[in-house]
């Protein structure tokens, strides 16, 4: 999955792939392999994790639904992190123009929380179009660009699966 995240007020790239039980990371176009294990669970997550099967950092990743963001707490040190919700999936990969459909899944499996938009509305850049809890976090999914929304997959209440259809934007 790719996505595109804000961290300190800087736009990164990310690009996340399950490679056996651990993951391939790729940051700004650097690769790390990162070992993952959850060490608790509540309203803050709590991920013990080994870099390059050398460095080891534990991280806390602390919800804040009100201000649409988290905080990644990380040695000590809390990073802002908010949540913009653009996922660049399959389409952007395959070169997919910008100006067929946008496909809006489910980045992982939760519950639909809210969904902000109806089939026919006019979208801008960025707008929310649908709210999915997942581990106990609300996912703000948003539009990557302007358009009118053609079709609504989901509704409130309903469990999804990661890469479930949820919006279509032409």
């Amino acid at each position: 999955m790719r996505y595109e995240i804000e961290v300190a007020g800087k736009i990164r790239q990310v690009t996340v792939v399950r490679s056996g039980a651990a993951f391939a990371v790729t940051l700004d176009g650097r690769t790390y392999h990162v070992d993952a294990a959850r060490l608790a669970s509540g309203a803050a997550q709590t991920l013990s994790l080994i870099l390059d099967n050398a460095r080891s950092r534990d991280v806390v990743m602390a919800p804040d639904a009100a201000a649409g963001r988290l905080s990644a707490i990380v040695d000590g040190a809390a990073i802002p992190v908010p949540l913009n919700g653009r996922r660049r999936g399959r389409h952007a990969e395959s070169g997919q123009a910008a100006s067929g459909p946008e496909r809006l899944a489910a980045p992982m499996p939760g519950r639909v929380v809210r969904v902000l938009v109806s089939a026919g509305q006019a979208v801008h850049a960025r707008q929310p179009l649908v709210v999915v809890e997942a581990m106990k976090m609300e996912n703000e999914l948003r539009a990557a660009r302007d358009g009118t929304v053609a079709e609504v997959l989901a509704g409130e209440g309903q469990s999804v699966d990661a890469g479930t259809l949820l919006v279509v934007i032409q």
